[in-house]
This record gives structure tokens, C-alpha cells and sequence, in this order.
């Protein structure tokens, strides 16, 4: 049963958005510096096949194997010239398996960033970003993607871009940022200043929020700093904090700490829950759990993520000021 985003929104019901792919791709054999984007082509049933395990485990929203899919990134493997293939190929791989479901699934097609600074910092312009973008959304259109995911990004300039690419070829968008330096972005973007960026385009996203980062605790209390956001909000956060284990980075977040992650998302304002690296099916089984079973509680406190899901890895705001201060300086 094919369904839209803004259908989806408009039950009231939170979200469940999936895990992450490269940490589960990589789990299954893919190897160090092998770009997951080729195994639309050369592994399809394993792209189903996680695409299915989300289903399973509880997922209203799937995103497309696609993060690095555009000619910035694919480049580096010699292969931009085939960003339309790869990006139409991955969307019709997950709405295979969205079409098949018993319950609507929404196929997001994901967005990543370009890996390029904007001049003047870089060389990257606007119009090459848009192209950029373009080339890979007309694929995931094609390929029967619902709605552009915009995520990971660190700067107003390419979140931009990437919304200019979705207007133009007129698909709903939904925007995250991945605000891991001290609670902004890599380029200074503080959560509440996203709600303004977005403002100004001439079409709005149906929803925004933040991804991936450095944690749980982190992602809540950044999910705190866009109270007041008049859309829908995204958490789709890292499933605890990666770890060297011999020669393996394995993730710290078990499934029930990503339960508690996610019904503190649901109180802290999220309407969209999910997991970035290291979120397995069973991680994301145990937060539809939580999600199905949450009974609505207060807006919780930095205090109350803390004694949940563990300290904050970078920093925490100042209980008078709302400005972040480094956990060094509160003498953790």
C-alpha cells in the first residue's frame, strides 16, 4: 500500500524511521573504502534483504542506499557518470520492498552531502551543488522514492543546494543536519538556527531535525534546542558511541538504551524516531517497542538524558544561558 510522508504525518502517530546502512552493509562483508552505493548493482538482495529487516523490525520510513550517490562523492570511485543508475536502481530496490509490505512504508531517498567546501572556503558554487543534487533526485524519482531525505549536512549552503535540487523536481524534502562539534555543525550551524535556513525556501521541508552525530544524549538535547520549531522534527540518532575493538569500530548503544533513547525523543518534541551508524534491526525493534508502549511524559531536562542514556559526549548547555559549555568544564 503506497502511502506519502504527509499521509504518515497527518495520523499523529511518531514515526519510526530505520537504522543505518553502512554499519550494517558492513557487518555483511562490505570492505573499507568499497562505496555501499555499488551494491544496489553487484548485492541487491542484500540491499533488500536490510531494507526488509527494518520492515520487520518496525520501520514506517526506509531510506534508499544512496547517501553517497551523487558525482561529488562517486568520483572518487570513478563512477559519476553513473549517479542517475545507481540512485534510480536503489529506489526501485526499497519500493520493492515497501509495495510488498502489510502497512504503508515510506521510500525516503536519501541525500547526503557532496564532501566539497562552498567557496569561499572551497571551490564548490551553488549552481554545481544543484546540478550535483539533481542528478541524483531525478534517479530516485524515477526509481519511485517518495519523498527526498536530505541528511548529514553541515552547512546553510548545501542544505540549501540539496532543497533547490528537491523543488525543482518537484518532490517533498525533509532536512537533517548532523550537528557533532560542540553542538553545532562542522561549519557552525547551531540547531536553532536550521528552522531559518529552511524558512526561506520557497517550498518547505514537510519535516526537519538532526542525524547521526556523536550519541544519544547528544542528539537529544540538540532535538531539545529546536523547540519551536513549527514542523515535524527528526531524531535519527547514532546508536551510542563508536569504539576500536581490536581492528573493528563496534557501537556502545544496546537495544535497550536505544528504547530509552527513543522515548526521551518522543517527549523532548520529536515526531520522526530513528537510528544512524551502528542501528541494527534489533536495535530498531526494541524503539518501536518503546515507541508503542510510551505513555506521554514532561519534556525531559539535560539531567533526565543524562541519567537515562549516559553522559554527553561533547557538551551541554548552562542551565541560565541555554549556550553550550564542554563537559571538561563541568568537571566530567
Amino acid at each position: 500500500m503506497r502511502t506519502s510522508l504527509s499521509e504518515l504525518l497527518a495520523t499523529g502517530r511518531v514515526l519510526l524511521a530505520d537504522g543505518a546502512t553502512g554499519t550494517n552493509y558492513f557487518a555483511a562483508g562490505l570492505e573499507s573504502g568499497e562505496p555501499p552505493e555499488f551494491w544496489t548493482v553487484q548485492r541487491p538482495d542484500e540491499v533488500k534483504g536490510l531494507h526488509q529487516r527494518f520492515v520487520d523490525a518496525g520501520a514506517d520510513i526506509i531510506l534508499t542506499n544512496t547517501f553517497g550517490c551523487n558525482p561529488h562523492r562517486l568520483k572518487l570511485h570513478k563512477a559519476q557518470d553513473r549517479t542517475f543508475e545507481l540512485a534510480k536502481g536503489a529506489a526501485e530496490l526499497a519500493r520493492q520492498v515497501a509495495d510488498a509490505a502489510p502497512r504503508p512504508v515510506v521510500v525516503a531517498g536519501s541525500v547526503g552531502p557532496t564532501g566539497e567546501l562552498f567557496e569561499p572556503m572551497g571551490a564548490l558554487t551553488h549552481d554545481a551543488a544543484v546540478a550535483s543534487f539533481s542528478e541524483e533526485i531525478r534517479g530516485l524519482k524515477a526509481g519511485g522514492a517518495d519523498v527526498v531525505w536530505i541528511e548529514t549536512m553541515s552547512s546553510a549552503e548545501e542544505v540549501h543546494a540539496a532543497a533547490t535540487a528537491a523543488i525543482a523536481h518537484d518532490m517533498p524534502y525533509v532536512a537533517t543536519c548532523s550537528f557533532d562539534t560542540a553542538g553545532r555543525t562542522m561549519m557552525g550551524m547551531m540547531p536553532n538556527q536550521l528552522a531559518a535556513v529552511l524558512d526561506a525556501e520557497p517550498v518547505a521541508p514537510l519535516a526537519q531535525g538532526a542525524n547521526c552525530g556523536v550519541g544519544a544524549p547528544d542528539i537529544l538535547v540538540t532535538v531539545l534546542e529546536m523547540n519551536g520549531c513549527s514542523r515535524p522534527i527528526v531524531s535519527k540518532g547514532n546508536c551510542g558511541v563508536p569504539q576500536f575493538v581490536g581492528t573493528e569500530i563496534v557501537y556502545s548503544g544496546t537495544p535497550e538504551l536505544m528504547a530509552r533513547y527513543a522515548g526521551l525523543a518522543v517527549d523532548a518534541g520529536a515526531r520522526i524516531v530513528g537510528g544512524c551508524c551502528g542501528t541494527s534491526p534489533e536495535h530498531l525493534a526494541a524503539m518501536r517497542g518503546a515507541i508503542d508502549q510510551h505513555e506521554a511524559g514532561a519534556r525531559p531536562t539535560v539531567d533526565d538524558i543524562v541519567a537515562a542514556v549516559g553522559p554527553l559526549t561533547n557538551s551541554a548547555p548552562t542551565a541560565s544561558t541555554g549556550e553550550r559549555r564542554s563537559r571538561r568544564s563541568r568537571g566530567d
